[in-house]
């Protein structure tokens, strides 16, 4: 194949193994870069200089860049063979529907070859309120929140980016994440401040998956993942919001929540928290276990706190 349209681009030999770029390396990447050290060639964005030694000391070789500025992003363009892309949109972007450091990313990528495949990590809001239902890949997105509609916008330059390029673009629909050494990763904190849940008949179904066992699956994605497609990454926990901050104060030894109507928790809880309570869902994750053929080290929050 020419060197022109070889997705190595005409590289000295040594630079010809497979390089994995992590774009949006905090807590997920480096446990991306932990699955990954030793096997690949490792590439992180970082738009902070005081990151540079914590990312060297993970094996990953540091890129200095900001997705705000698509001119320093220019020395991306032909250096990976595959992209996980686990940076969130911009909270405060004028036009609020749609994630410009995305668009920024994918356009430099396409300047020189393009990476074999590309793993984005996006959210499960983006299915909006199911009222309890189970919600599989196919079911459409009906976001409900300004960030869950950039998301929306972000899925689709991601898939109009694999159309375009051949590239096996992959994207991962997130829940809440958590690991007892992920800072703000568990309940505690929470428990602590008595922060109180909805009542039985009011609560909403959360859903959620351990950090390691996303990295995991952003890992598969990258090398097994069918091009196109959308993947629930998702354990097996079948637990309403109240049921779950329950388990986590008795495994604590923590006094349980209080519990509050939805009238009355709309007038003593902050909105993000409201917007949480205001979506209930089920994901259904057997495409991420039999597609991805990933068997969770943590099935279920219970065994993943207990794992403390």
């Amino acid at each position: 194949m020419p060197s022109n349209l070889n997705p190595l681009g005409a590289l000295p030999f040594r630079f010809r193994r497979e390089r994995v770029l992590i774009v949006g390396c905090g807590d997920v990447g480096l446990r991306v870069s932990r699955q990954l050290r030793g096997r690949v060639g490792l590439l992180a964005l970082t738009s902070s200089a005081d990151r540079l030694p914590e990312l060297r000391a993970h094996g990953v070789t540091p890129l200095r860049g900001n997705l705000d500025d698509s001119a320093s992003l220019r020395r991306l363009a032909g250096l990976a063979t595959r992209v996980v892309h686990l940076a969130p949109p911009p909270g405060d972007n004028p036009d609020w529907r749609s994630d410009p450091r995305t668009l920024a990313l994918l356009r430099t990528l396409r300047l020189r070859g393009r990476p074999q495949s590309l793993v984005y990590g996006s959210t499960s809001g983006v299915y909006g309120d199911c009222q309890g239902d189970w919600v599989s890949e196919t079911r459409g997105v009906n976001p409900n929140t300004p960030r869950a509609v950039r998301r929306v916008h972000a899925e689709a330059l991601v898939r109009l980016f694999g159309r375009a390029t051949a590239a096996r673009t992959h994207i991962l629909r997130i829940p809440g994440i958590y690991a007892p050494d992920r800072e703000g990763g568990t309940p505690r904190g929470r428990l602590l401040k008595g922060t109180p849940v909805l009542r039985a008949q009011d609560d909403v179904y959360t859903n959620h998956i351990h950090a390691d066992d996303l990295a995991r699956a952003c890992v598969a994605a990258l090398w097994r993942g069918k091009p196109q497609r959308v993947t629930n990454a998702s354990d097996d926990t079948q637990m309403k919001m109240g049921d779950y901050f329950d388990l986590a104060a008795d495994l604590y030894q923590l006094p349980r929540p209080a519990r509050l109507p939805r009238s009355t928790a709309r007038e003593q809880l902050p909105l993000m928290l409201l917007s949480f309570m205001g979506e209930s869902r089920r994901l259904d994750n057997r495409r991420m276990k039999e597609e991805l053929r990933l068997v969770l080290r943590y099935p279920t929050v219970e065994e993943g706190l207990r794992g403390a």
